[in-house]
């Protein structure tokens, strides 16, 4: 499987169709059970489930590092069965928990070995690893250390340049962000799901965090014990409407706060701030705060903190400025255009109570409190009970506006 034309066009992303694929060992164990999904072309399919269900197996039968029992997987109309182990392999990356490098080799040599493996000069493919290096968020002086000089984050981060080195059009992702902490966790979804915009790579990718799962996936395949396909769904539908009692019960209790992640805020009804700039006395501004706090702002009006003048410290004399050791931070920032659930987190997380949005740029919108959010939840879910989608903006602006009152 090349992932390049001859003339240098990128081979697309292919389909990856399970057909009746089974896994039985010889001791009477079923790893996975009649497994009948499509995994489409360019988006992100995510397995998740409890232990035991059958989601690594099935990962790894794509590449054929576990044979199928029975049924066929294809890579568009291509029966993999048909082809070389190694042929095959050379179309996909594979990426792994904890980099799964080589620990004698520098980082920058741990990214060039497939390309080399395929025929390209060492050179040229340490050049277009440091290009990949770049690509995916680490500095550039980090390349020529060994993978035990980096941290578990810069490890991963290594571990999917070097799947993406060969350009492969199909990559297998094996629980690759679970071993570092859920900071540097959510940077790499965020890194990834970025990187994947641009590239449109088709992958399969195993997780046994539905938030995990939620997050990275375009299409969801919840798997029950026994290696049995429960749902398949995209994230929003799952959320919505789980097939049955185990698929809500792993999808767990807080589902309909998660699925407020799908639901574009839209208009909502933003109140105007007065906000004060770093640098600015604090007795001079103090007069401006309301309900005790006043938010902070850099030279382009990008949110920094929130400020509280009454505060009993020495940062509240007279002629002390605003500086960044003063202000309260915590507060999540919602973009204009997101979804619901980031404004009413930013709301809740506001230790002023008010949610402050931004714009593409980061600058600063406007703010806006829970019960507004909530009062656009509560209309929003009441249209879709009724099934009347007439004139819901309007009656979404009106709730809204009035919870502001």
């Amino acid at each position: 499987m090349g992932t390049t034309h001859g003339d240098g066009r990128r081979a697309p992303s292919p389909v990856i169709r399970f057909e009746a694929v089974s896994k039985r060992y010889p001791d009477g164990t079923v790893a996975v059970d009649g497994l009948d999904l499509v995994a489409p072309a360019g988006r992100i399919t995510v397995f998740v489930g409890p232990s035991g269900c059958g989601k690594t197996t099935s990962l790894r039968m794509v590449n054929r590092m576990v044979r199928p029992t029975s049924g066929r997987i294809l890579f568009d109309d291509r029966d993999t069965a048909t082809l070389s182990p190694t042929d095959l392999r050379r179309g996909i990356g594979y990426v792994i928990q904890q980099g799964g490098l080589f620990p004698h080799r520098t980082v920058v040599d741990n990214v060039a070995t497939v390309p080399v493996l395929l025929g390209r000069s060492r050179r040229q493919a340490r050049q277009e690893a440091m290009g990949l290096l770049e690509r995916v968020g680490l500095d550039l002086s980090l390349a020529r250390r060994y993978p035990a000089q980096l941290s578990g984050g810069q490890q991963q981060r290594v571990g999917v340049a070097r799947a993406l080195a060969a350009d492969p059009p199909v990559m297998l992702m094996d629980e690759p962000f679970s071993a570092v902490d859920p900071v540097v966790r959510g940077q790499l979804q965020e890194e990834f799901r970025r990187l994947q915009a641009e590239l449109g790579k088709t992958i399969v990718f195993v997780t046994h965090d539905i938030d995990e799962a939620i997050r990275m996936g375009d299409v969801i395949a919840v798997m029950r014990v026994g290696g049995h396909l429960a749902q398949v769904a995209a994230p929003a539908e799952l959320l919505g409407h789980p097939v049955d009692s185990f698929v809500a019960g792993f999808l767990g209790r807080d589902r309909g706060y998660r699925a407020l992640g799908f639901e574009v805020a839209g208009e909502l009804p933003l109140e105007e701030e007065d906000a004060a700039a770093l640098g600015d006395a604090v007795a001079a501004v103090a007069a401006r705060a309301r309900d005790g706090w006043l938010l902070v702002v850099d030279g382009e009006r990008r949110p920094q903190g929130w400020l509280a003048p009454g505060d009993p410290a020495p940062g509240t004399a007279a002629g002390v400025s605003v500086t960044p050791d003063l202000l309260h931070l915590g507060g999540t920032l919602a973009e204009a255009g997101g979804s619901l659930r980031a404004a009413l987190d930013a709301s809740l997380s506001s230790p002023s109570g008010r949610g402050v949005v931004v714009d593409d740029d980061g600058r600063l919108l406007g703010t806006v409190r829970a019960a507004q959010v909530l009062a656009v939840i509560e209309v929003r879910a009441s249209a879709v009970r009724a099934g009347d989608e007439r004139a819901l903006a309007a009656r979404v602006q009106e709730a809204a506006a009035g919870a502001g009152t």
